[in-house]
């Protein structure tokens, strides 16, 4: 596959930016001729993500609906304070599927190689192969983060089989009842059918170090004690995320190049406080894939206009992703979020589709904040400057 040596736009990177990308622009510009170039030898990678109803606008389903693995209607977290359920439907997909549906639309459109130049008309790979585009769109995940003041979330998930059954109705979003080691720690559950149950452990932490042996010793514990007998282990993934606190969006724009398109994280489109990239993935693939010109200038200038907004919009995410770094002592860091899972539900869904409205944003801080006043205010501060 992909022995072509030009196409209309070319896009770096074949993880969901890139992707979703790549099914948009097939569904809606069938005329154009789209590649990817990936190093790895699929498509997603080793991932799965997930998303709420209200995380993508009903018009935009189209795109991520023949990509959906698991549906649920309902979710639930826990806390040491209280426990709550959400009638509020939920999705995942495995980057499986999203190989398949990608390898399906793309046919001979998939190069694989690693990219060692961008031009703004083209690549070189490793190997000397030269590919010429109308545009490029680059979607190879992070750039400089040096250039954004960032904490970070990171993870360990393992699908496992449980002999009996694991006893879950349904995806456990947060399970922060577990010890808070290090910074605020939760479990995350899905239940992809009566045996099987995805289960990641989760922290917000000022490091960006992962520790697989201990995060995965915290899931045997976790398991068992639940009660549960692991049968076998299907697959296991990682992630070091960032969550931004502030920063300088040019400088991190172009560190990754100057004069092409950018998308996903590589672009900062990602939700500051949350991580969430699906939501911004999706909606930045369809308004990328609805525009008239696709000429290399066009889309870089677009992107850019695109990216910055979304960063200047995310400001109050960054400015609440301070507090939780700057005011609370790590252990206390899941009062945060126990008081934010106690407000209604579609304020909640807004929040993590990034649509907050100023009430939205004006509830959230109404009241006495779970953390000391004193740091509260001073995070505030700090904030303001990022």
């Amino acid at each position: 596959m992909g022995d072509k040596d030009r196409f209309d736009i070319l896009i770096l990177g074949g993880g969901l930016s890139g992707g979703l990308i790549a099914l948009a622009l097939a569904r809606l510009q069938p005329q154009l001729s789209v590649g990817i170039v990936e190093a790895a030898s699929t498509i997603g990678g080793n991932h799965i993500w997930s998303f709420f109803d209200s995380d993508v606008a009903p018009e935009d389903r189209w795109l991520v609906d023949p990509l959906i693995g698991h549906r649920w209607a309902e979710y639930d977290v826990a806390f040491p304070g209280f426990s709550r359920r959400f009638a509020a439907g939920y999705n995942s997909i495995e980057s499986e599927r999203l190989d398949e549906v990608v390898r399906g639309a793309m046919g001979d459109g998939i190069i694989r190689g690693n990219v060692i130049e961008v031009r703004t008309d083209g690549i070189t790979l490793a190997d000397g192969r030269t590919i010429s585009a109308g545009a490029v769109i680059d979607a190879r995940g992070v750039g400089d983060l040096s250039m954004l003041v960032c904490g970070w979330q990171k993870f360990l998930g393992r699908l496992l089989t449980i002999d009996g059954g694991h006893g879950l109705t349904g995806p456990v979003v947060m399970d922060a009842t577990v010890d808070q080691a290090e910074g605020y720690r939760f479990v995350y559950l899905l239940p992809f059918d009566t045996n099987r149950v995805f289960i990641e452990d989760t922290y917000y932490s000022d490091s960006p170090t992962l520790d697989v042996e201990t995060l995965g010793a915290r899931i045997d514990d976790y398991a068992a004690a639940r009660g549960w007998r692991v049968a076998a282990t299907e697959r296991q993934e990682t992630g070091v995320l960032p969550v931004a606190m502030g920063g300088d969006f040019e400088c991190y724009w172009d560190s990754t190049g100057v004069g092409v398109a950018k998308s996903g994280v590589r672009a900062a489109l990602f939700h500051p406080l949350t991580s969430y990239s699906l939501p911004d993935a999706v909606s930045f693939a369809v308004n990328l894939a609805r525009g008239e010109r696709f000429d290399g200038p066009t889309l870089a200038t677009a992107t850019h206009t695109y990216a910055r907004t979304h960063w200047r919009s995310g400001r109050y995410y960054r400015l609440l992703t301070t507090m939780l770094f700057k005011a609370a002592d790590p252990p206390q860091r899941y009062r945060v979020l126990q008081r934010f899972y106690g407000l209604r539900p579609a304020l909640i869904g807004r929040f993590y589709s990034g649509h907050s409205t100023i009430l939205d944003k004006m509830r959230i801080l109404a009241g006495r904040p779970p953390v000391p006043i004193g740091r509260a205010m001073k995070a505030l501060l700090i904030g303001r400057k990022l």
